[in-house]
């Protein structure tokens, strides 16, 4: 889905997740910006995609990853790792999505310095306001 509008620069943005309610907020939060949302539902697509194989071989390279780590098939952990496992993605920005602060610790601590972690917050306006500011500030 391509957004116009905004003042922000234009990037690809990848959004990993598979509840629906949370993919049309990303939509909503995304809509008034100079951003491409590609969305992939479970971590096996996530996966696909950034290695551009199956359906996504045309698929360009993300500037920005938002993942949440409860995915199916694949989970968020595991594509993380894989992400930083790369030689072609590690240096990608990963943006770290979950309901749940516990799901942080799961993770290697010299690896969260370098990314971002974020909460979701039960008000969608407040969550909307979050991941506009971890992406364009």
């Amino acid at each position: 889905m391509d957004e116009g509008g905004g003042g922000e620069t234009g990037i690809e943005i990848l959004l990993v997740e598979d509840n629906p309610g949370d993919v049309r907020l990303f939509e909503e939060t995304l809509h008034e910006t100079n951003s491409t949302l590609h969305i992939t539902n479970d971590g096996k697509q996530a996966l696909d995609f950034l290695h551009r194989r199956n359906e996504f071989t045309g698929a360009p390279c993300p500037d920005i990853v938002l993942l949440d780590l409860n995915l199916p098939k694949v989970d968020g952990v595991q594509v993380f790792d894989e992400i930083r496992s790369s030689s072609e993605l590690e240096d990608l920005r990963v943006i770290i999505i979950s309901s749940a602060q516990e799901e942080y610790t799961n993770l290697e601590q010299d690896i969260l310095d370098k990314n971002d972690f974020l909460t979701k917050p039960a008000d969608p306006e407040e969550f909307m306001a979050l991941v506009r500011s971890s992406i364009f500030d």
